[in-house]
């Protein structure tokens, strides 16, 4: 199927996204360091009955670098760029880590924007000291090797992927390096400050969330254990939990057979109660 590539001007600069197929529009944001890549498999197998957007998110892939440190409102502004771009008044939105966060930003702030939204290895809440410390120490080995490079590529594999994947899924592995090293180490910095050391607390917000909400993690993900995540259940009224086994941080490119059809049950469940 033709994927279109496109760049939207929005407040955060550049963003690229790959536009797929037609229908009911599903709006995609992966995590820190990965880009619309990440979502190969669901663009493939939800562009067959949907408009499938699924972006490079500022400073990564093909998007523009990041200038500065940015807050979680203005990348849900983001998304309202491209939606107004593309003159789509409502979407359902998917998004990993980074754009799960995002996803419940944008569903708290810009309600009428949002049909459904499916967050995945996410959280609600600030980041501890201890990681706080932990990425501020990589940012510093970042500035000094010019972005990711060996041994770095260990970290990230062993923050994004656990012992499931690196054992048995090396295409998997191969795949996120690939992306990580790729980023541009301004824009990485800029993102991680952003992201993680000043990522704010929002359950207060996402109890605000009136959309219906698909929350989904990996039993094996480091980075938000499942703890963490419950955290951000409890935060959103209504929202249904759902935890994959063998599966950590980027779940949706782990076993995307299992997150697509996760989803599509999802998305077919809320269209039903709907009419």
């Amino acid at each position: 199927m033709k994927r279109t590539h496109t760049h939207v001007s929005t407040r955060l600069g550049l963003v690229h996204a790959v536009i797929t197929g037609s229908g009911d529009p599903i709006v995609m944001w992966p995590s820190l360091l990965m880009d619309a890549a990440l979502w190969d498999a669901q663009v493939d197998y939800f562009a067959r009955n949907h408009l499938t957007i699924a972006v490079d998110p500022p400073g990564h892939g093909r998007s523009s670098r990041l200038e500065q440190r940015f807050t979680f409102e203005e990348c849900a502004g983001c998304v309202v760029d491209i939606l107004d771009q593309l003159e789509i008044r409502r979407t359902h939105f998917i998004g990993n880590s980074w754009g799960a966060m995002i996803g419940g930003t944008l569903a708290a702030t810009f309600p009428e924007r949002v049909e459904t939204a499916v967050l995945m290895n996410g959280t609600a809440s600030s980041a501890p000291t201890v990681q706080q410390m932990q990425y501020r120490m990589l940012l510093m080995v970042i500035r000094i090797l010019g972005g990711i490079r060996p041994p770095l590529t260990k970290s990230v594999v062993r923050a994004f992927l656990g012992p499931t994947t690196v054992s048995t899924r090396p295409q998997v592995v191969r795949k996120v390096v690939d992306i990580a090293r790729g980023n541009d180490p301004v824009s990485i910095i800029n993102a991680v400050h952003s992201v993680v050391i000043d990522r704010p607390d929002q359950r207060d917000l996402f109890a605000s969330i009136t959309c219906p909400t698909l929350i989904v993690g990996g039993r094996e993900d480091r980075t938000f254990p499942l703890p963490e995540l419950q955290a951000m259940a409890d935060a959103i009224p209504g929202s249904e939990l759902v935890v994959i086994d063998g599966a950590a941080h980027l779940t949706a490119a782990e076993v995307p057979d299992e997150v697509n059809r996760l989803v599509e049950t999802f998305l077919a469940n809320r269209a039903a109660t709907s009419n």
